[in-house]
């Protein structure tokens, strides 16, 4: 069973799966960030100097300034500003993996398969090329 697991693993589809799985969590970790550190910043200045991670509602009926200050007192919040982020984080992975799919799909355009059979005259089902009668319906038919 050993041998069996080292000859799956060591295929070439697992390790390119692997290799994208570890990309991809630092292509998410870079996303993140720029959402948080450069994008969103800006967009808060915008918005009257809001700090989008420091929206929350307290569900103790207690104000607090912070979300760690609720955290602290042990009062249960709704983090919204961070589930903004988080939304914005989702759509630029999304549009950046559906940027490199359409690239990907120019370079290798879809392969159509070679015909090997045609349709009867008489019961339109799919005979060989080469076929003089048709199986379905026994018509005789020219070949192709």
């Amino acid at each position: 069973m050993l041998k069996e697991f080292k000859e799956f693993v060591m295929r070439g589809n697992v390790m390119e799966l692997a290799v994208g799985v570890v990309i991809g969590a630092a292509f998410g970790r870079v996303v993140a960030s720029f959402v948080a550190d450069l994008l969103m910043p800006p967009i808060g200045l915008l918005l009257g100097k809001t700090d989008f991670s420091n929206l929350f509602i307290a569900l103790g009926g207690q104000q607090f300034p912070t979300i760690a200050a609720a955290k602290a007192a042990g009062v249960p919040t709704i983090n919204y500003g961070i589930f903004i982020q988080t939304i914005i984080d989702f759509l630029i992975v999304a549009f950046a993996i559906f940027l490199v799919i359409k690239q990907v799909n120019r370079w290798f355009p879809p392969v159509t398969p070679p015909v090997t059979t045609r349709p009867c005259p008489l019961c339109l089902s799919a005979i060989p090329l080469g076929a003089t009668r048709c199986a379905h319906c026994t018509a005789e038919v020219r070949p192709a």
